[in-house]
């Protein structure tokens, strides 16, 4: 075989070879936002919201980082236009590289500022390489929830002496960190702040928190008649959305 015939048979094998091999993966955009339910974007300022991308058929993980960014512009999202987004708002950018359609599942997972009240919410759905999801509100997902830190009691207090008045204080906002007042966008006349109080393990009545005149604070009181080891359950509610979040503490009353 002469030099000429061998070149052409090198170049036909490696054509054969390419048409063989697998498709190439591509890059793949996907921007993610995290919208409070009945609120703003959640972002820097609450410590932002975990994000995982994987394969939803196999579990594969193709991207993982956090929300940063702030919390968007109210007047635009209160008024429901499309897209919500804008520039500044909270946002996690990935790439991926995959070389078919994938069903991929986005989980977000926040806010992290304070764990106890996080929540999770996840969708699916299929991307196809190289058609980015980026336009618009790109994969946009709502975080259901109130942001409540209670402040009194602190956790595993003890009080001496029964019976007694117990303060209750939380402070209840938005999952964006959005604050409530009466009046406000957020109006604090329009939730339910109540506790939930069991003694033992066991069922001790409920107490109601109202606004304490400073932004996003709420206060009441507890009366306490037995000694005995005690849980507060506080939790934000609009009865309008049946948006729920709740705070937990414990405190120990001894005898006199």
């Amino acid at each position: 075989m002469n030099a000429r015939h061998l070149i052409k048979g090198l170049v036909v094998a490696a054509a054969l070879a390419v048409c063989a091999s697998p498709s190439l993966a591509e890059p793949t955009h996907i921007t993610v936002h995290v919208i409070a339910k009945g609120a703003k974007f959640i972002g820097t300022t609450m410590g932002g919201v975990r994000i995982t991308i994987r394969d939803a058929d196999t579990g594969e993980l193709l991207a993982k980082g956090v929300t940063e960014g702030g919390t968007g512009d109210t007047k635009r999202i209160m008024a429901g236009k499309r897209p919500v987004a804008t520039p500044d708002a909270a946002k996690f950018d990935a790439t991926i590289d995959i070389d078919a359609p994938r069903r991929i599942e986005v989980t977000a997972y926040g806010p992290l500022a304070r764990r106890n009240t996080a929540n999770t919410v996840s969708s699916v759905q299929w991307v196809v390489p190289g058609k980015d999801i980026t336009a618009g509100d790109g994969w946009l997902l709502e975080m259901p929830g109130f942001f409540v830190d209670i402040q009194e009691p602190v956790m595993h207090e003890f009080l001496r002496g029964a019976p007694q008045t117990v303060p209750l204080k939380a402070n209840v906002r938005m999952m964006c960190g959005c604050p409530i007042e009466p009046g406000g966008l957020w109006d604090a006349d329009q939730f339910e702040v109540t506790a939930l109080i069991r003694r033992n393990g066991q069922p001790a009545g409920t107490a109601k928190l109202s606004y304490a005149g400073k932004t996003s604070e709420f206060a009441g009181t507890l009366k306490v008649d037995k000694p005995g080891t005690y849980e507060a359950t506080i939790y934000a509610y609009d009865p309008k959305t049946g948006n729920t979040g709740l705070d937990r503490t414990t405190f120990i009353v001894t005898p006199k």
